[in-house]
């Protein structure tokens, strides 16, 4: 059934109404620190910028597989210029946008090393209430409304969402018979009535009502009281490592129910609420059930907090974490290409190495380890079947592509695992631009293929040792002399 509902979104179109924000991720290394000041000095290698806020909620929409489009104010500026000339075009968004000088556009830069924060910069001033302005919004969103199959109003208490906003925004959405979903920020839920279903997470949630959240009991307790202040058809809490806690009475729930988590690991809980939001709006314009819509927003939130910083969650690796769509870890190459980039944007450091990898022996498992060891990321790119019977002959690969790639991919240390049909993973290699590019010792720097590249980038060649007497040639020679 899961694959059925996620078949049924490439049809439909999320309308995304809230605070739009620039997220500007500038990396690099850290090395000493300054002589002026005990902090540490950057230095520069890369800048992404990207949407965020109410614009993580439509990127992750569009790499869920719907369609987008997005509402929201922008500042008179230069980085309003960026969101709404070039990031929604690069996105595939469709932007409604209302441009103001009353404020500037909301932008926050994180610096990041080694993959890690060291500093984040805000630039943001709260958007003054203005009726004409409030006006302008919902004429934006009754305009972006027009084919759409489901509202969310992203809110993070930046002025867009006023009262007065939200209520003509839910009012916009009944009368086009949309399910509503909202993300709230203000304790004043009262301003949501009318909503389908209200996400808190259980932060937002315990401010709401006054005491932690801190377990099934008082995550249901606070449902319940939500519901009935702030007069929505259903409330989900997202609490994080907890899961979800859902509370529908209108179809039928005699209690509140709990979700776990799908979490494998965590490694940053930001913008999870967002892919919640786009997940949800998806499954219930699709006609999911509410429960079904929130266990499969709660998957891809697993996936979310497994990424670092502000992330989107593609349909194929929510399908992987639904339990369907084969390996995660073995793609072609685009994929592998557009997986490398999110990794890298998030500051991550990706090694790449290559082989036949027939038989995977001993030797193989601690050359992997090695080069695990040496980045943040590890790629394996195993020659094809066709590049292999040429280097090695007809009789060869023992195991075809497929399996080989199974069994690589079940490696632990192992990220991704792609196939080049080539002699050599040269033009993979110049397409993925690994930071570290790792082989057996029985190679040097001038054989390594694919080594300049790198280099030239600043990038690293690491030559690690190999276990003696191992190989899939002498393998296959003794079983021949056994016989």
């Amino acid at each position: 059934m899961d694959s059925e509902w996620l078949s049924r979104w490439k049809s439909l179109r999320i309308c995304v109404a809230g605070d739009v924000m620039l997220d500007r991720f500038v990396t690099g290394t850290v090395e000493r620190v300054s002589p002026e000041a005990p902090i540490p000095v950057l230095h520069f290698q890369s800048e992404r910028k990207m949407l965020g806020g109410a614009g993580n909620v439509a990127r992750n929409v569009v790499a869920l597989g719907g369609e987008a489009g997005l509402v929201g104010a922008l500042g008179e500026d230069d980085e309003g210029k960026w969101i709404a000339d070039r990031l929604c075009a690069e996105e595939g968004i469709v932007g409604h946008f209302v441009r103001t000088d009353a404020t500037p556009t909301t932008v926050k830069t994180r610096f990041l090393a080694g993959g890690q924060q060291i500093l984040r910069l805000d630039v943001e001033r709260p958007l003054p209430a203005d009726s004409e302005r409030e006006r302008e919004i919902a004429s934006a969103c009754a305009v972006a409304l027009g084919r759409a199959s489901a509202l969310t109003l992203s809110d993070y208490g930046k002025g867009v969402l006023t009262a007065v906003t939200v209520r003509q925004l839910i009012a916009l959405g009944r009368a086009r018979g949309v399910p509503v979903i909202v993300d709230p920020k203000s304790t004043d839920i009262e301003r949501y009535a009318g909503a389908r279903v209200l996400t808190p997470n259980a932060a937002e949630t315990g401010k709401i009502v006054g005491y932690v959240c801190d377990n099934d009991e008082s995550a249901a307790a606070a449902a319940r009281a939500i519901l009935d202040r702030a007069g929505v058809d259903a409330v989900v809490v997202t609490r994080g490592a907890q899961g979800m806690t859902i509370w529908d009475p209108g179809a039928g729930q005699k209690r509140p129910t709990h979700i776990p988590t799908v979490a494998d690991e965590v490694f940053d809980v930001s913008g999870a609420g967002d892919t919640v939001a786009a997940a949800l709006a998806l499954a219930l314009a699709a006609g999911a059930p509410l429960r079904e819509a929130a266990r499969i927003a709660n998957a891809a939130a697993g996936v979310a907090v497994g990424k670092r910083g502000t992330a989107v969650v593609t349909q194929r690796e929510l399908q992987a974490a639904l339990g369907g769509g084969g390996d995660p870890k073995f793609v072609d190459n685009a994929t592998a290409l557009e997986i490398v980039n999110d990794w890298r944007d998030h500051g991550l450091k990706i090694g790449f190495t290559n082989g036949c990898f027939d038989l995977i022996h001993p030797g193989h498992v601690e050359l992997l380890r090695r080069a695990r060891a040496t980045c943040d990321r590890l790629v394996v790119a195993l020659n094809a079947d066709v590049s292999v019977r040429r280097l090695k002959g007809p009789q060869r690969p023992l195991q075809n592509q497929r399996a080989r790639s199974i069994v690589m991919a079940a490696i632990d240390g192992v990220d991704l695992v792609t196939l080049f049909t080539d002699d050599t993973p040269l033009a993979l290699i110049e397409a993925l631009a690994p930071d570290v590019l790792i082989k057996g010792s029985d190679y040097t720097l001038e054989t390594v293929v694919g080594a300049d590249l790198v280099l030239a980038r600043g990038g690293k060649v690491a030559l690690v040792p190999l276990e003696a007497g191992h190989s899939t040639t002498s393998i296959v020679t003794r079983a021949h002399a056994d016989r």
